[in-house]
């Protein structure tokens, strides 16, 4: 799946998924509040009072009946609103310092692919993406880690719907890939 359809996250297999034959588990995107995923899972009771209460649309029903995110509609603009309706604590305050989505492009970008194209760059209000030249007159989109927030506003802005979300391993103490 892809970012606009909110749930292409970098797969990643813990020592129970590896047990369990669960290799490539997908990492789903939560709301902005939800802890690790354990906790959010064991929190969530699929109640769905996150919502209506996200004012940008972009809190749908996941197909394990929880929240995820869904970037076709807009972007987060941590307005904490969603925190606020949920009655479990399943998103908190707390749960904000989990929140370490970042974007990464695939090759299906127009630029990538020697197409002019910008649109991500155009709506990262963080400016976190920037376009490095090639040879053949094609552009690498490239992205500040740092300064990533993973709101979105770039994968819906994209035409080829070629931008992804993954937790930053790196400000969890790994290297990214």
């Amino acid at each position: 799946m892809n970012a606009k359809s909110g749930a292409a996250m970098g797969a990643r297999a813990s020592r129970r998924d590896f047990l369990r034959a669960d290799f490539l588990r997908v990492e789903t995107m939560r709301p902005y509040g939800a802890g690790p995923a354990i906790a959010f899972d064991r929190l969530c009771d699929g109640c769905a009072a996150c919502i209506p209460a996200c004012p940008e649309g972009i809190i749908q029903r996941g197909e394990d009946g929880k929240p995820r995110i869904d970037f076709t509609a807009g972007e987060c603009s941590f307005c904490e609103d969603c925190i606020k309706a949920c009655p479990t604590e399943a998103l908190s305050e707390a749960g904000r310092e989990s929140w370490n989505w970042v974007a990464q492009v695939s090759e299906k970008c127009l630029s990538i692919r020697g197409v002019t194209c910008r649109a991500c760059e155009d709506f990262c209000e963080e400016r976190a993406i920037r376009f490095r030249l090639e040879p053949g007159g094609r552009s690498r989109p490239l992205i500040d880690l740092e300064s990533c927030t993973g709101c979105g506003a770039c994968a819906g802005a994209c035409p080829e719907t070629a931008i992804d979300f993954a937790q930053n391993r790196e400000q969890q103490g790994e290297l990214t890939a």
